[in-house]
This record gives C-alpha cells, structure tokens and sequence, in this order.
C-alpha cells in the first residue's frame, strides 16, 4: 500500500490525464467520478513498481481505461436507466423518432448496442469495437444486420447506410 504523500502527488499529477479518459469512454461525469476514485483507489492499493513517471502514467491509464470497459460491461450498467436519464430520453424524442427508438431498444442485445452507439452516441464501428471487444469487421456485420431487423419492424428504408 502506498503512502498518503505518494497517492496524493499522483492524483496531482495525473487527475486531469485520468478524468478526460474516463469521461472521454464514458461520456457521464457521474460514472467518471465513479471510476475516477476507483482507478486511484487500485493506484493506493497496488504494490506496483515503477521505473520513472513514464510508467507510472502509463500504468495508471491502462487501469483508467480497463476501468471503464469493466463499469460499461457491468450489470448494473446496462440493466438500470436513472430516472433523470428516462426524463431526458423522454423530453428529447420527438413523437415521429419515439417508434424509431422503440424498435432499436427492442432489438437483440448485440445489434442494440451497436445500432444504438452508431446512430445515437455517434461512434465509428472501430470505437464501437473496443468498446464491446469485438473486431471492427464483425460491428460492421451486426449493424447491418440489426439495420436489416429495424427495416422489417418498422417497413421500409428508414435509415442510411
């Protein structure tokens, strides 16, 4: 376990570095404060030797990131919807995109959450790979197909390609 001193300089040095990652995987301040305080916590409690500050950083991005793989993969995460999200989504969707949204929420787990990062958060297909480890080639298939199940929902040729 690290000393007080030792935690506190990191967190000096590196907050800023470790808060952009988490919010630029999370896109939520909430999550990011979440596995902000999570990544310092493993810094604190690891017994990790580093040869300069070099290694030091890269160690602590390489928690960031795993963190934020591991917080977008938890149950809980894809399970529960806050009440302010639920409002949000609400009050954002126009009734002539509210069936559009139904359909992609109602789709298999795989092609949702990719149709959804596509066309909703805006993520290219590598992104959306890493995220979900899968390969680029194989996001690029379940968005096809799942753009195929939206088509025979919803009829017609509703979205580009």
């Amino acid at each position: 376990m690290r000393s007080e001193a030792e935690v506190n300089r990191a967190v000096d040095r590196y907050a800023d570095m470790v808060q952009r990652v988490c919010f630029y995987h999370l896109k939520n301040r909430t999550d990011t404060e979440d596995v902000f305080q999570n990544v310092f916590l493993k810094y604190m409690l690891s017994d990790e030797l580093f040869g300069d500050s070099e290694h030091e950083k890269a160690w602590l991005l390489r928690v960031a990131i795993n963190a934020c793989k591991d917080y977008l993969k938890s149950f809980f995460r894809r399970n529960v919807v806050s009440l302010e999200v639920l409002n949000e989504i609400e009050a954002e969707v126009s009734e002539d995109y509210r069936e559009v949204l139904e359909a992609v929420l109602s789709l298999p787990e795989k092609y949702k959450d990719t149709i959804y990062l596509h066309y909703y958060e805006g993520y290219t297909a590598a992104e959306i790979g890493k995220i979900l480890g899968k390969k680029e080639n194989a996001v690029y298939s379940m968005l096809s197909r799942g753009r195929g199940m939206l088509r025979e929902k919803l009829g017609g040729d509703w979205i580009g390609k």
